[in-house]
């Protein structure tokens, strides 16, 4: 019997890690887009296209069930693997860490796509997009607003995927990141916005406390909805014990 974990996640790490030193054989799968994590279990680096799908890979390597601690943002994936266990009869569970909450001084405004969101910052002055990468479909509509005077930082832990307008910035950065390195950043950029993804956690969460007391609003792309799946988790420990159960009480 073999776990394949989706991982990629803080969390993802430390479900690893707890899981296989409680005797679950376990598979670690992760883009490797930023780092490739050091852990004692299988660690499988790129993504199942290479060996020919997830499908092919859950059946060569008889998985027994996948585990979801992807980014909550990882719709594809997420979705392809509630897709890839239905098809192969084996259960799909997912972790998500808990959504940030709106607290009191936040300024937040939500919404449900790109398209909605780049007409709302149309006539803002500086706009710090914190959100991962850009889809290129947008990328047109932020060139005009560059074009128009329009101040853009952008800050990615890799470099661009999609040809950036020719003025806007980009940082490299990886969290987690300091509450006053956040607020330096906003304030020496001349901030009037800040473009976020609902991530959760602590690692990037101190730009939303930066925005919050610096009175500055925050777009915020809603978190997508995904295929159903067997089970969901929003705390480390009952998702540990969940899937520690299944498999040592597996016949």
């Amino acid at each position: 019997m073999t776990l394949l974990l989706l991982g990629g996640t803080s969390e993802a790490k430390q479900l690893a890690n707890t899981l296989h030193h409680q005797g679950i054989r376990l598979i670690y799968s992760i883009a490797g887009l930023v780092r490739t994590p050091t852990l004692d279990c299988d660690v499988l680096v790129g993504g199942f296209s290479q060996l020919g799908g997830l499908d092919c890979f859950i059946k060569e390597n008889n998985i027994s069930a996948i585990l979801d601690v992807t980014h909550p943002y990882a719709q594809r994936m997420s979705n392809q693997a509630v897709v890839s266990a239905n098809n192969m009869g084996i259960p799909c569970w997912r972790f998500h860490r808990p959504p940030w909450q709106v607290e009191t001084g936040d300024d937040w405004q939500m919404f449900e796509s790109w398209q909605t969101l780049q007409v709302a910052i149309k006539d803002k002055k500086s706009v710090f997009f914190s959100a991962g990468q850009l889809p290129e479909y947008i990328v047109d509509g932020l060139n005009q607003y560059a074009k128009d005077g329009q101040k853009q930082l952008l800050r990615t832990a890799v470099s661009s995927t999609v040809s950036l307008p020719d003025n806007m910035k980009w940082i490299k950065g990886i969290g987690p990141f300091e509450q006053q390195a956040e607020m330096d950043l906003l304030i020496s950029e001349t901030v009037d916005c800040l473009v976020s993804k609902n991530s959760g956690g602590s690692s990037t969460q101190k730009k939303i406390i930066a925005a919050r007391e610096l009175g500055l609003p925050v777009y915020m792309l809603q978190r997508p909805v995904l295929e159903h799946c067997s089970k969901e988790f929003n705390e480390i420990k009952s998702c540990e014990a969940f899937v520690s159960h299944w498999f040592n009480n597996k016949d």
